[in-house]
């Protein structure tokens, strides 16, 4: 791992929290809850992470949940991804969770986002780490259940930043949710969608018109698309790609073919984070080190990166001078120049 990726002040807005669940921590839980495993150990479930498309990686992830049973569990989980989070310099997170999938195990909500928001908090006490959380549906279940789920946020709304749409992206396009987007809209949720993943670029242009969403999750797709990239480029509308998981996950089929370079050229507020992290082979650092190892990135190239995540995230204007201040001080350190 270069120093200047290491040192680099970071900030994460596209991770699913039940994505960043070790092996190692499966069996721990799995041991705790009195659940048996269909795995000999920790290599063994692990060898299992080989996927060729989004869907045969969901089985695994719907699979590996659960062992989540408790608040202990989700703040576990949690507290797990941050300790590797502060440890690679993030600065603030922006984490997914999927309700619907737990609920259907007959997890309470309540067990769910009161043992994530303990360890956020924690976090931010010990270390200043600061973050903010995202509900999100899951798309290949029905419009209806996501909007019973909405309902059932209400209690937590005070912990609840945004919505975000997951799970499977063909056959479930941005416009079988339009009507519970408008209501978390009247709600006063911020809006993020997964789109131009595995779907096409049509379903990037859906989730900004139909949904009136203010960022992208993934988005590489919109590369197919001159138009759409000239409207994100003008309206600075954030694109969280995730490098890893992209590889992983068959959208690419080597890094070199990833067109964050591209994007950057043509002013698209492109960001990097690690989405399932202990599926895809790599937290934010490694991420950071596999785009610049396939696309040879320069310093430059990387510290835009961090300086585009800091203002695509949620913060206040305030904090966001800060943190902005401090990427470009790491920049300094190294005598990396912005071009105008």
């Amino acid at each position: 791992m270069t120093h200047f990726i290491s040192a680099l002040p970071k900030v994460e807005l596209h991770l699913h929290i039940e994505g960043t669940l070790e092996p190692e921590l499966v069996f721990a839980l799995a041991k705790r809850n009195g659940i048996t495993l269909n795995y000999l150990d920790e290599s063994a479930l692990r060898a299992a992470y080989q996927f060729h498309d989004l869907q045969s990686f969901l089985d695994v992830y719907y699979a590996g949940m659960q062992v989540l049973l408790t608040e202990q569990d989700f703040f576990d989980l949690t507290w797990a991804y941050l300790v590797r989070s502060h440890a690679d310099n993030v600065r603030h997170v922006e984490i997914f969770f999927d309700p619907q999938a737990h609920l259907a195990r007959g997890v309470p909500m309540t067990f769910v986002v009161e043992g994530i928001v303990r360890a956020l908090e924690q976090a931010r006490q010990q270390w200043g780490l600061t973050s903010r959380l995202i509900m999100s549906f899951l798309r290949h279940l029905t419009e209806e259940s996501a909007m019973e789920t909405l309902r059932l946020a209400e209690p937590f709304r005070s912990h609840l930043s945004g919505i975000g749409l997951d799970s499977a992206e063909k056959g479930n396009p941005p416009t079988k949710f339009a009507r519970v987007y408008a209501q978390a809209r009247a709600q006063g949720y911020r809006l993020v969608a997964h789109a131009g993943e595995e779907g096409p670029a049509s379903y990037i242009r859906d989730a900004l018109d139909i949904l009136q969403v203010e960022r992208i999750d993934h988005g590489v797709a919109a590369i197919t698309d001159a138009p759409l990239m000239a409207r994100l480029a003008q309206a600075r509308i954030p694109l969280t790609v995730c490098p890893l998981s992209n590889l992983k996950l068959k959208v690419i089929d080597q890094m070199s073919e990833l067109p964050v370079r591209q994007l950057l050229a043509a002013g698209v507020c492109v960001t990097i984070n690690s989405d399932d992290p202990a599926y895809f082979g790599g937290y934010m650092n490694a991420n950071y080190q596999a785009l610049q190892d396939g696309l040879t990135l320069s310093d430059a190239e990387l510290l835009q990166l961090a300086l585009n995540s800091v203002e695509a995230c949620w913060l206040s204007p305030p904090e966001k001078a800060r943190l902005t201040q401090a990427v470009y001080a790491h920049g300094d350190a190294y005598g990396v120049v912005l071009a105008p």
